[in-house]
């Protein structure tokens, strides 16, 4: 941990999340990096992994009694943590968030809910096995439902926005919760109106009636396009989003940036809106090449393209 007053809060906040969380309690100086997609960068100070919603519900209103700030970290495929790590609180939702259930399903659809941790490519497929239509664009995006909400993931001509019905919130102000309609959801191109400060912990999905034959042949149709078209190994996709009309990995591409590398992190070959990081790899590395192919881009284009992903951790970038 580190010295000085924020030493002081951290092992203060630390002292009662261990009295919380009694089974579990709060761990200490946690690497990161391995619970993110690029697999690279530091620890948290502290972690908790509350298993259900009183559970987190108590973490916030503890929290918030603190000088500390609080990260959620969800499947961390849209996250880049620094190698120095995260000085603050980081909170992983445990198994009680993964539930999902199908009511009503019929020929008017139905609605599915799901828990904030629940991956993707897991609800993709119960829906279509369920009869379901409308979510198969998700079975390649490697996230949860909550990260994908606040950030309104998408795909293939769809995104979340296009089925999101309503999600449950606890504020990390104060633990309290409330239920948001998906009108007040603000989303817009990968942004909604979820903040830092607030944790999606579950949320219904309105889904159309479908053909589950058609159903599974789409999800295999979607995952072989992923394959084919972009890459493995360890990355968080798409770096930025699309400029309007225009594609991100298509200026990086004309930018002459496809393939660059810096350290141990490089340009896709295959899609130049992806950086990989090698194993064992700098975080620090990652967004050095960022910035540079950013940079590039601004030159050639005169565009200057937004980060899709988020970054922790980091002197005066954390977003």
């Amino acid at each position: 941990m580190p010295e000085g007053s924020s030493a002081g809060h951290l092992e203060a906040l630390a002292g009662r999340l261990d009295n919380l969380l009694l089974r579990r309690g709060c761990r200490r100086d946690v690497p990161l990096g391995p619970l993110t997609t690029y697999r690279v960068g530091g620890a948290a100070s502290l972690f908790v992994h509350p298993q259900d919603r009183h559970e987190l519900a108590g973490v916030a209103a503890v929290s918030s009694d603190f000088e500390v700030p609080v990260i959620v970290i969800g499947r961390g495929s849209n996250l880049l943590v620094a190698d120095r790590g995260f000085v603050g609180l980081a909170v992983q939702l445990g198994d009680g968030f993964d539930g999902v259930q199908v009511e009503g399903a019929g020929d008017d659809g139905a609605t599915v809910t799901a828990g904030a941790g629940a991956g993707l490519p897991v609800v993709a497929r119960l829906t279509v096995q369920s009869g379901l239509s409308g979510f198969e664009w998700a079975v390649g995006v490697p996230g949860s439902i909550g990260g994908a909400i606040r950030m309104n993931a998408g795909g293939h001509g769809s995104d979340m926005a296009a089925v999101v019905a309503w999600a449950d919130v606890v504020d990390l102000h104060d633990g309290t919760s409330r239920r948001i309609g998906a009108d007040d959801l603000g989303f817009g191109y990968r942004r909604s109106a979820i903040t830092a400060t607030l944790i999606v912990v579950r949320a219904g999905l309105r889904l159309e009636a479908g053909d589950v034959a058609d159903g599974q042949a789409l999800l295999a149709e979607i995952v072989r396009w992923r394959r084919e078209n972009q890459p493995g190994g360890a990355n968080a996709g798409s770096v930025f989003t699309n400029p309007p009309g225009d594609s991100a990995g298509r200026l990086i591409d004309l930018a002459g940036a496809k393939g660059l590398r810096i350290g141990s992190a490089e340009v896709s070959s295959k899609h130049a809106n992806f950086i990989q990081a090698d194993a064992g790899g700098s975080a620090d590395d990652v967004l050095q090449l960022m910035e540079e192919v950013r940079r590039r881009v601004a030159e050639a284009h005169g565009v200057v393209l937004q980060p899709e992903t988020i970054v922790l951790g980091f002197e005066a970038v954390d977003r």
